[in-house]
């Protein structure tokens, strides 16, 4: 067989089951080649579109996925969706032809792109060291979680390789994950014992059954309260004493409840300027540890008191094994009794600012939260908009939101939700897109449809790059280069063969009640006409890291 072969073979072997984007000259064999050995090829429209659909799908299923692309030009329009997988840590192999030869067309350096971008090149170099090349690069994708580019010189593709190459092909098991020092343990249970207040903040790193259930074991012993970054929100869903997300997207109780917390432990979380609001939900005195299986996360964002180089599942369990007595601490009938009353964003009280033909977004979440099935997977793009849908959207785990926001870049949404989609087929996908984002990523509406998922895809239009708009605009600058004209976003999803309405006002919604009542087959898009007038807290946030 073909090197191209052999690799697309090799990639199925050890475990890669979807493959995701754009076959051109370049790609084709090992594409072929691993549809062929059982892989389903879900192709797009555009090679940012597979990036970020393999990205979501890999982060909603927990398992390896593959992006293919054709040489030079292939890769670099995939570039913004494999940078956020890379940012992310995404389990993802990007399957990239190569031209070798500077004077080609599609030339470009591949591996030094893709080691700016912070992800890891590797190289298929020769037909016999092909298949060993191909599952290093997964090993390194899964047990070192990271987004590898797999470079395939064209040339190389062609050469023969032994027919009993991929005997006996596998993924290699994970290595034992790292223990903490029972030093580390014993100040992390004192901590534990002295604390009044204390937090627990879950990030990626503990985003598994088996860290959540260890951590939540010990939070129940030592009385902590327990909250996510917010790629991790859900994983708390429907325990008692749980705050929903940490930061940005805080209800006003989960933020006051972080600010006065005595100690506050990351788990798998790096506590940065998101998760921390740039450090302004730590008091002056507060205790802040971190845990985290990478040594180099630990204190990478915030100066710790106590920094735990292990695995979390196997460090709270330690903590667990040696702390005394169960503790109240944070765990108080008063703090109960708030939680039950305050902690959603829909029992903050707000004035509703619907009018003139439009709903404000508030109102519009509240609703469609009311109306979904409680099985969603949602995804959410960027954008002035992005808070709505996140903090008003309930999901029922963390599997059910797939948060691309590593890079902040605006038009990964549509995409990302396609990927949770396939991960996810018994769950409701919702993609939540702002007029800006689902304009950037409409040639995926196509995708949608072709593939016949059940998405309801909302676009939030407030006719503009709103966090622009309220940034820019208190100063006086001229905002005609972040406004635009009306556009008719239902009339686009119609084009493509969706189900579409445009909604002003919650009794609009009754056509998407019954497609959900139906038991949809296809997808169906919703253009909310949106208030533009309240500038989003969340998104100055974001302009403090810039």
């Amino acid at each position: 067989m073909l090197v191209a072969e052999a690799v697309g073979r090799a990639l199925v072997a050890c475990g890669v089951d979807h493959v995701f984007g754009v076959v051109g000259s370049g790609n084709f064999h090992v594409t072929t080649a691993m549809v062929d050995a059982g892989a389903r090829f879900v192709a797009t429209r555009h090679e940012g579109g597979g990036a970020t659909a393999a990205d979501g799908y890999a982060r909603t299923a927990g398992r390896p996925a593959a992006l293919t692309v054709h040489q030079g030009c292939g890769f670099t329009n995939a570039l913004t969706g494999i940078t956020e997988a890379a940012k992310s840590r995404t389990p993802l192999v990007v399957v990239a032809a190569e031209a070798r030869e500077p004077r080609s067309n599609f030339f470009v350096d591949q591996e030094s792109i893709a080691r700016s971008i912070g992800a890891v090149p590797h190289r298929v170099t020769s037909a016999a060291e092909a298949v060993a090349q191909t599952v290093a690069a997964v090993v390194e994708a899964v047990h070192g979680r990271r987004t590898v580019v797999l470079n395939l010189p064209l040339p190389v593709q062609a050469e023969e390789v032994a027919d009993d190459a991929l005997d006996d092909v596998a993924l290699p098991p994970a290595p034992a994950p790292p223990a903490p020092s029972g030093d580390d343990v014993d100040a992390l249970a004192a901590a534990l014992s002295a604390a009044e207040r204390p937090v627990f903040v879950v990030g990626r790193g503990g985003r598994s059954a088996e860290a959540r259930d260890a951590v939540r074991v010990l939070a129940e012993r030592s009385g902590a309260l327990l909250a996510t970054s917010a790629v991790a929100k859900g994983l708390f869903a429907g325990e008692p004493w749980q705050l929903d997300v940490s930061g940005g997207f805080s209800s006003p109780l989960t933020a006051e409840l972080v600010q006065d917390a005595d100690l506050i432990i990351g788990w798998g979380c790096a506590l940065n300027m998101w998760t921390m609001r740039h450090g302004r939900l730590i008091g002056e005195s507060t205790t802040v540890a971190q845990v985290d299986d990478t040594a180099d996360a630990l204190g990478a964002h915030r100066e710790l008191t106590l920094g735990v180089l292990g695995d979390v599942a196997l460090t709270a369990r330690a903590v667990t094994e040696t702390l005394g007595a169960p503790r109240t601490a944070y765990r108080t009938p008063e703090v109960r009794d708030r939680l039950e009353r305050e902690l959603r964003w829909r029992d903050v009280p707000f004035d509703d600012d619907s009018a003139d033909g439009r709903i404000d977004p508030r109102t519009l979440s509240i609703a469609l939260d009311d109306l979904l099935p409680e099985q969603r997977v949602l995804a959410v793009d960027s954008g002035n908009f992005m808070g709505y849908p996140s903090m008003f959207l309930q999901v029922p785990d963390e599997q059910g939101f797939c948060f691309t926001q590593a890079f902040q870049s605006v038009g990964l949404g549509l995409a990302t939700a396609i990927g949770a989609a396939l991960a996810r087929p018994d769950r409701l996908p919702v993609a939540a897109l702002g007029d800006g984002g689902a304009l950037m990523g409409a040639s995926e509406l196509e995708t949608v449809v072709r593939l016949g998922l059940p998405m309801l895809v909302v676009v939030y239009d407030d006719e503009g790059y709103g966090a622009e708009v309220h940034h820019f605009g208190p100063g006086g600058h001229d905002l005609s280069t972040v406004r635009f004209p009306a556009t008719d976003i239902a009339a686009i999803g119609r084009g493509y063969g969706m189900e579409a309405v445009t909604v002003t006002s919650p009794e609009d919604l009754q056509p998407v009640r019954e497609w959900v009542a139906s038991g949809p087959t296809g997808p169906m898009l919703v253009h909310a006409k949106v208030t533009a007038d309240e500038p989003s807290w969340w998104l100055e946030e974001a302009f403090r890291g810039h």
